[in-house]
């Protein structure tokens, strides 16, 4: 069994942005470091990357997750209600999770576990770090205008992409030394307008591809799989999106290891400093 690429100094915490079902090209990022050795010590997700963040952090493997996501379809988990603060609801896919994971708590997850989502009336970034996993995801995930808004503590929640698509903050309030994240509209290619629905759609991934852009800068190392060409919704592209997933992380996995190697020689060069600064012989003061 390959050795953990990790050094007990380091702390190593990875960001999955939302995506929809372009979403399957994180389980390609999970798949290469479990089989490279990367240790994911914390992680983040916003929208379908909370899902995702979600059952790894509970122990589920990316060959589970990989299963799970092939037999995912859109009809599962949403269901038609009458129309006022949008045209479904989402309490199906909470149902889902609780049935794959049981209903876990996010304080409990072996790998501690952040998630995003917006509260639509402030514009507030809500993290959970505690609470019911399925209602965090739900609320996580609820596509506005699409989905009706979750409600928690006089809230209403709705997707976590409007405030931080890919969830590097939670990360940094988690200690984490080195920030992977994953975004899947690096090499977005928006559609020719050609009606008002083409308009709005382009104005509202304008809007957040350009908030993304500013809040990579915080993380350490970006992962970029080419995704746009594909559907959101189109299930019948998964295995395609995990491959296009692998491929964009094991372009990524020599950096990652310059990296760490880097942050060891960093610590250990720090740790000698300290060492040589101290006197060899006690210094007495004040002596009679």
């Amino acid at each position: 069994m390959m050795a953990k690429f990790h050094a007990n100094s380091e702390k190593i915490g990875l960001a999955l942005s939302g995506g929809a079902i372009r979403g399957a090209a994180h389980i390609g990022v999970l798949k290469v470091f479990e089989a490279q050795g990367i240790r994911i010590d914390c992680i983040s997700g916003t929208s379908i990357g909370a899902m995702i963040a979600a059952l790894y952090a509970f122990g589920k493997t990316p060959a589970e997750i990989e299963k799970l996501a092939c037999d995912f379809n859109w009809l599962d988990i949403s269901k038609f209600i009458i129309p006022k603060l949008g045209l479904l609801s989402n309490e199906e896919m909470g149902d889902m999770l609780t049935q794959w994971l049981g209903p876990v708590r996010i304080e409990d997850a072996p790998i501690p576990l952040a998630i995003v989502a917006t509260d639509i009336n402030t514009g507030d970034k809500i993290v959970f770090r505690r609470g019911s996993v399925a209602h965090a995801v739900m609320a996580s995930t609820c596509i506005p205008g699409i989905f009706t808004p979750i409600e928690e503590n006089g809230r209403l929640l709705v997707d976590g992409l409007l405030v931080e698509n890919v969830p590097i903050s939670p990360l940094q309030s988690m200690d984490a030394d080195l920030i992977l994240a994953v975004d899947l509209s690096g090499d977005r290619k928006y559609k020719q307008a050609d009606d008002i629905i083409d308009v709005i759609m382009n104005s509202f991934e304008i809007a957040v591809d350009t908030n993304t852009m500013h809040q990579l800068k915080a993380a350490d190392i970006v992962i970029q799989p080419k995704v746009s060409e594909f559907s959101r919704t189109d299930t019948g592209q998964v295995a395609e999106l995990i491959r296009r997933g692998e491929i964009a992380a094991m372009a990524a996995v020599p950096v990652i290891r310059d990296r760490i190697v880097q942050r060891r020689r960093v610590s250990l060069l720090r740790r000698l400093q300290k060492l040589l600064r101290r006197p060899t012989h006690p210094v007495y003061v004040n002596r009679q």
